[in-house]
């Protein structure tokens, strides 16, 4: 897996905790998800996040989760 396929992965799986996590009350208050998706990214691929690739992988997700 490349740098860019494991930052992907990363932020994925980051907005799928965010999302869950927010539906059931467990997130602290007044935390976004790009600061969750920060916080919970190892640090050696953080500087590969961009806020465009978040931006770009949270509307593939959107679009995508309803249509099954």
């Amino acid at each position: 897996m490349n740098i860019k396929e494991k930052v992907i992965a990363h932020i994925a799986s980051a907005i799928t905790v965010f999302s869950m996590q927010q539906n059931t009350n467990q997130l602290p208050k007044n935390i976004s998800m790009v600061d969750f998706i920060l916080k919970t990214v190892p640090d050696d691929i953080k500087q590969d996040i961009t806020i465009e690739l978040v931006d770009s992988v949270f509307s593939y997700i959107s679009a995508t989760r309803f249509d099954t």
